[in-house]
């Protein structure tokens, strides 16, 4: 039986980690499993990294980015494929080139095109253990690239799901809870969730894992286990759902910090501006939220959107261009926002989610600024002074 496990940074922190975690891969090894090892750089070698990056070069390179980060994760595979030759269990480490992952897209945010599997199959088939490079490929002119922040999570279910076998995550909490425990302490763990759900949290804010290896998941039929790496308990699986989806009808809450608010006033009614607008962001590769569109007394229109904080830089330069042309428009930035989402499959089949929760953000003096729905989804911007007591009033009112 083939497997796939995945190590997140703080599991493979130091060498003593590194050891426990071998001891972990030998004992399956040794109950007839033959392994593929993904892991991450080791602790905050990531974040170091690109701090060293900014102390060089106001604006640095994309690409030799890549190239310098790429390196972290290939201490980690050589480190963890010595410990474990050193334990007697064959092992060979694989930078993302070696395994074959193809990448296509913007330096630094680039996506899976392909995986050939060729050579880790090939290891795979003499016994050995194959230790890959997580976060990292290689694009179609030959350069190294990156996934992006939590790459390591699709690198693992990208392997699963070419491999046809089922992804293990392993990291430094038990499992997936209803909400974050370092926001609300009593939070309730999973025993399972659905691809969708897990989805569309992920997307929302919650940090356990990447959104795009949900999606691969659920495109291919990859079932995810995500457990603590340390510690001997139970964990979360993440599949397609069972029998018990409608039970519940908000099955977690997720929170976005480092959120930025953009707002437009005095637009003109054309939609030309504003076409140009989004297609210069998505050319930028500045993902886009919660866009709202209301008309204003003096005329116009007044328009308003999300984005990601370590965007500003691009969006304010994207707004400066944009709205050079268009007198009397005006722009503003809101940076202390957060964003709450409340997720659950059962909102499909019962109703009342969203009195409820404006009820309680009613009695609680709290007020939004926008608020967005999906169909298993319900999602809204506040202001950061109130994320603690947000958090814990809806947790407490749907038994999260």
């Amino acid at each position: 039986m083939r497997t796939v496990l995945k190590f997140g940074g703080s599991s493979v922190a130091d060498v003593p980690k590194m050891k426990e975690i071998a001891r972990k891969i030998k004992a399956r090894q040794e109950q007839g499993e033959s392994i593929v090892v993904v892991v991450s750089a080791m602790g905050k070698t990531t974040s170091q990294l690109l701090e060293l990056a900014q102390t060089a070069a106001k604006n640095p390179s994309k690409r030799e980015v890549d190239m310098m980060i790429s390196t972290g994760e290939q201490v980690s595979i050589a480190l963890l494929a010595m410990i474990l030759n050193e334990m007697g269990v064959e092992a060979v480490s694989f930078t993302g080139f070696q395994a074959g992952i193809l990448t296509g897209g913007m330096h630094t945010k680039t996506k899976i095109l392909d995986i050939d599997i060729t050579a880790v199959e090939k290891q795979l088939n003499e016994g050995r253990v194959v230790v890959v490079a997580g976060f990292q490929g290689y694009n179609e002119e030959g350069e190294i690239t990156t996934l992006g922040r939590g790459g390591s999570d699709t690198t693992a279910v990208a392997l699963a799901a070419k491999l046809g076998c089922r992804c293990e995550i392993y990291t430094d909490v038990p499992g997936i809870y209803g909400v974050d425990p370092r926001l609300y302490p009593k939070a309730h763990q999973l025993q399972e969730i659905t691809w969708e759900e897990m989805k569309e949290m992920a997307f929302l804010g919650a940090k356990v894992m990447e959104p795009r290896s949900v999606d691969i998941a659920q495109h291919y039929g990859v079932e995810i286990y995500v457990g603590s790496a340390h510690e001997d308990c139970a964990g979360t699986y993440i599949r397609k759902a069972g029998i018990n989806v409608e039970q519940r009808s908000i099955t977690g809450l997720s929170v976005a910090d480092n959120i930025l608010m953009v707002t437009l006033r005095n637009l003109p009614e054309d939609t030309a501006p504003i076409a140009s607008l989004f297609t210069r962001l998505a050319k930028e590769e500045i993902n886009v939220d919660m866009i709202a569109q209301i008309p204003m007394e003096s005329g116009g229109v007044g328009l308003s959107f999300t984005a990601q904080a370590q965007d500003q830089g691009m969006l304010e330069e994207v707004l400066k261009e944009e709205m050079s042309t268009l007198p009397g428009v005006t722009v503003e930035l809101e940076k202390n926002i957060f964003k709450l989402s409340v997720v659950g499959s059962g909102m499909r089949t019962q109703s009342g989610v969203a009195a409820k929760v404006f009820q309680l953000l009613s009695e609680n003096d709290i007020r939004f600024k926008q608020v967005t729905t999906s169909e298993i989804s319900i999602s809204y911007t506040l202001d950061q002074a109130h994320k603690e007591k947000a958090v814990r009033i809806i947790a407490e009112a749907f038994e999260l």
